[in-house]
């Protein structure tokens, strides 16, 4: 688990406990763990040591669509778990707004072909 820097804490909002994700999920704690090693979502070590998830992460009772496709392309192109979570909460003025909010919006493809861009 990533331990994450106060500058991209700031960056995220609204924070989301493991007990909190799978309570809005509707799945047992453990089902949770499971997708972050799955990679469908991604928690990390806040500078107060609580390990949380973005509660963008999250659209009513599942999971961003679209979101862990960008994961596995962000890890497959060398991202660590912090520099993924720091591109998908930076903004970027071509979106606009930031690449989680672009996903939430259902324009992952684009998000996606950006994120393959910076691999190479």
């Amino acid at each position: 688990m990533a331990q994450i820097d106060p500058a991209t804490d700031s960056l995220i909002g609204k924070w989301m406990t493991l007990n909190e994700v799978a309570g809005q999920l509707g799945v047992p704690v453990g089902r949770v763990k499971q997708m972050l090693r799955d990679r469908k979502l991604l928690a990390v070590s806040r500078p107060d040591g609580k390990t949380s998830v973005p509660a963008a992460f999250l659209d009513g009772n599942q999971i961003v669509k679209g979101l862990p496709g960008t994961l596995t392309l962000l890890f497959d192109c060398g991202f660590s778990e912090a520099e993924a979570l720091r591109w998908l909460f930076t903004a970027d003025d071509t979106l606009p707004g930031t690449p989680i909010d672009a996903i939430v919006r259902h324009r992952g493809t684009e998000v996606n072909r950006r994120a393959q861009a910076l691999a190479f």
